[in-house]
């Protein structure tokens, strides 16, 4: 027995309170994804039966025991099939917090040394919002930074045409058929067009913030992208970046923004997300008062 009691006829060890403390914790994540969805109902559904199934079995009910049983044995697989997104947010949640996701624990090998052939001339995008968010023409823009987003560009419409001004205008005026939905920037090329981002369910999220702002913040919980956003009720020009939003930018700050985010080394975008975190807890504070 390791530093071990007893709880009457029970002998309990570190290791079964480090291990209930471990379940605690994974039963709290799971409620907090399952919280406020469907996925609630289906898993108390799941259980109800799994219940059951061990009633009719202590009783000896041999038919209804075999019939409820090849139920259960297929139940891990039945989960997978219905809790997929769940699972997946799960396994993004575990990833962010992962040391495996530290960039400094693969410091200095090849695949993670940011090449300065990547950057490139951003006038033709900041133009472009200039201009859409002066006539109130929405627009969703992601920069791919160590991935090209396959996925996410698949989603849409394949461009694979060169950056510039005049054809981000032309994709984002209403009567386009390409601008319900988001461009992916990628190898500096206009990659895709039309594509479906994902919707960040984040709590805190201010209600004026729409869809477009809610995927873009999305999109940069999932993926380490950077996200231009161009509001339609407002033409208020904003920058999304590792969930964290920066809102009501000119010209110059969304390039200065834009430049950093994608271009400057990641020490200097930890110290300013940071700061970030700071100033919105204190806003959030001040508000509460």
């Amino acid at each position: 027995m390791i530093l071990g009691f007893k709880v009457g006829f029970l002998e309990i060890t570190t290791i079964d309170v480090i291990d209930i403390l471990l379940v605690t914790f994974l039963l709290y994540q799971l409620y907090k994804l399952l919280r406020g969805s469907v996925a609630v109902k289906i898993f108390l559904g799941i259980l109800s039966i799994y219940l059951f199934y061990l009633v009719v079995k202590a009783v000896k009910m041999d038919l209804l025991t075999s019939i409820l049983g090849q139920f259960i044995n297929v139940g891990v697989i039945a989960a997978l099939i219905l809790f997929q997104q769940e699972i997946r947010k799960f396994l993004v949640l575990v990833g962010k917090t992962t040391a495996f996701n530290n960039d400094n624990l693969f410091k200095g090998w090849p695949w993670k040394r940011r090449s300065k052939a990547y950057d490139f001339d951003l006038s033709p995008v900041v133009d472009a919002a200039k201009i859409l968010g002066g006539t109130n023409t929405g627009a969703l823009v992601v920069f791919s930074r160590s991935s090209e987003l396959k996925f996410y560009a698949e989603s849409g419409d394949l461009i694979e045409a060169v950056l510039s001004k005049r054809l981000l205008l032309s994709i984002f005026q209403k009567n386009s058929p390409l601008h319900d939905g988001a461009v992916i920037i990628a190898n500096k090329k206009i990659k895709a067009a039309r594509c479906i981002l994902p919707v960040s369910e984040n709590e805190d999220i201010p209600a004026n913030f729409g869809l477009r702002h809610r995927a873009a913040l999305g999109m940069t919980e999932v993926t380490d992208s950077v996200v231009m956003i161009v509001s339609e009720e407002t033409g208020e020009i904003s920058v999304a970046f590792n969930g964290q939003l920066f809102s009501n930018l000119s010209k110059n700050e969304l390039k200065q923004k834009l430049s950093f985010y994608l271009f400057e080394d990641e020490k200097k975008l930890k110290t300013d997300l940071k700061e970030l975190k700071k100033k919105n807890k204190t806003k959030k504070s001040d508000t509460e008062e």
